[in-house]
């Protein structure tokens, strides 16, 4: 059985510390990219890379707001990451 790429796993997808960052920053509100890109020395072109794996994820979204796209979180896939270690923390304990 083939792996799932990062851009379909969640897990995958947020096993990068850059793409774990963007996640925090748009917990805290929607942003555009160029936004998200003030908050890294990476070039804005590579944050976009990053915003669409988390975008194939399903962790993002986004919506075009004035010729820009504006990013927003989708917690639903964290939930089920979240729920999955809950199961596994008694079990460690």
């Amino acid at each position: 059985m083939a792996r799932p790429a990062a851009t379909e796993d969640v897990f995958r997808a947020i096993a990068d510390p850059t793409r774990r960052k963007i996640i925090d920053l748009l917990a805290g509100g929607p942003h555009t990219a160029g936004e998200l890109a003030n908050n890294f020395t990476t070039c804005q072109s590579t944050v976009s890379q990053h915003l669409s794996i988390l975008r194939r994820a399903g962790l993002v979204t986004y919506v075009e707001h004035a010729n820009r796209r504006v990013y927003q979180l989708k917690t639903e896939p964290l939930t089920e990451v979240a729920a999955w270690a809950t199961r596994l923390a008694p079990a460690h304990s």
